[in-house]
């Protein structure tokens, strides 16, 4: 089963056209054209190290915040040897023509001071070289000295918003399951990651199957299916414990599994088999009630929510192939929306409510995808012998998914793609990972 000035905002990733940066003696912007992308140049002196306690996590925040730009494809970072202004004082004027020399159409300036409580102190500003002004306030942030990492995602957060117009995603966590072992006999765990990689945490260990994990709207809690029982079966797990518990009491032999929750986190829509049919229920988190959504004698499975939680689009095999479907979140009559060949799985709403994504089988290749949500505009952004299990960036511009290689020794890791079918590359995982799950942006 399968926020640069707000005045300017001119960026679409999902536009299929591609991307250039212009530079001129106006505000900075980022233009759509039908030339080749040309990433935004920016400059990012280490960030000032206030005292001698903050030298090495100064170093460490300008590292990923570095990464983070880079990793869009939309930015380039000019070396730092390239510089002929150095930064040596956070209140510093901005000697612009330095930069302007280098080429640089953005500046990221910032200071680290560490305290003796254990807490640090992040300071950052953003300059438009050509323009000759800061985009937006200088922002200040503190917290732990183990938060680093958050506080340099954050900045990152703050440059891409200012400089695209769009929300960032790199203060974000993803849920992945973890793999070892021969192809014939993988252990598999739940584990918790930041997006690009690091700070992993398993929350499972080996012993039971785990598949499909899915974070709740707020990021608090995760639904996941689990062999331990014997039988496939929806557990909800408190991300905070690493507590867990049954979704729900499930006659033995009957299998639960495809969850995800609703958009205010309260209902949670799954697929139960009984009988050998298997159906599209909602289940009701405070009061336990479950409703069925639909009844018909074909596979009913991968159900994701529409953002205003209105509509449900799944996968059905009731035309006789795999193809996606959208209902109302009460059920009743169904509409196809895949029209190409092929079979289609894994639908996942996005959270802009504009496209769908998808898994697509079709001459022996696998492809991650979008559509339009009536079906219209679909565009293959990967092929390769297995892809698939897409999932959302929250700002609906990025998709991770699952890619696994052929063979005895084929092995799965996780990837991410733009919406353009761009910047392919593969996320970093502590060996073989799959069933990658986006948080939302972490607060």
């Amino acid at each position: 089963m399968f926020r640069v000035l707000k005045t300017l905002v001119a960026v679409a990733l999902l536009a299929a056209l591609p991307l250039s940066a212009s530079a001129q003696n106006g505000p900075l912007r980022l233009e759509i054209t039908e030339g080749v992308i040309e990433p935004l140049p920016f400059a990012l002196p280490q960030f000032i190290a206030e005292n001698g306690a903050a030298g090495d996590v100064a170093a460490d925040i300008t590292r990923v915040i570095a990464a983070d730009l880079r990793g869009t494809g939309l930015f380039r970072q000019i070396p730092p040897d390239a510089y002929i202004s150095t930064v040596t004082n956070f209140a510093s004027p901005v000697q612009y023509a330095d930069w302007q020399a280098i080429n640089a159409q953005a500046l990221i300036t910032g200071s680290v001071e560490a305290r003796g409580d254990g807490t640090i102190v992040v300071r950052f500003r953003l300059f438009d070289v050509f323009s000759q002004a800061p985009l937006g306030e200088g922002l200040q942030f503190s917290g732990s000295v183990e938060s680093w990492r958050r506080m340099a995602h954050t900045v990152a957060d703050q440059v891409y918003e200012r400089i695209t117009g769009e929300t960032g995603y790199f203060d974000t966590r993803v849920v992945f399951i973890h793999e070892e072992g021969p192809k014939n006999a993988r252990l598999k765990r739940l584990a918790i990651m930041d997006y690009d990689g690091a700070n992993v945490q398993f929350l499972t260990d080996s012993r039971s199957l785990v598949l499909a994990p899915r974070f709740s709207p707020q990021g608090d809690r995760i639904l996941y299916t689990s062999y331990e029982g014997g039988t496939p079966q929806v557990y909800i797990m408190d991300v905070a414990t690493v507590t867990r518990r049954p979704l729900e009491a499930i006659p033995a032999g009957n299998m639960t599994f495809s969850p995800r929750f609703s958009p205010d986190g309260t209902q949670v829509v799954f697929s139960l088999e009984q009988g050998g049919n298997t159906d599209i229920y909602m289940l009701d988190l405070a009061t336990g009630t479950r409703r069925q959504l639909t009844n018909a004698p074909s596979i009913e499975t991968a159900p994701s929510f529409s953002p205003d939680g209105s509509r449900i689009v799944f996968e059905s095999d009731r035309s006789g192939t795999q193809q996606i479907y959208v209902m109302s979140a009460n059920g009743g009559e169904a509409t196809r929306i895949s029209q190409g060949s092929g079979r289609y799985g894994t639908p996942v709403w996005s959270p802009r409510g504009d496209y769908i994504a998808f898994t697509k089988q079709e001459g022996g290749r696998f492809h991650i995808g979008v559509m339009r949500i009536d079906g219209a505009e679909e565009r293959l952004l990967t092929a390769s012998f297995l892809d698939e299990g897409p999932t959302w960036a929250p700002n609906g511009r990025v998709i991770m998914f699952t890619r696994e290689t052929a063979g005895a020794n084929g092995a799965p890791a996780v990837y991410s793609v733009d919406i353009s079918g761009r910047n392919l590359q593969r996320v970093a995982t502590p060996g073989m990972a799959s069933d990658p799950a986006w948080s939302p942006l972490l607060r």
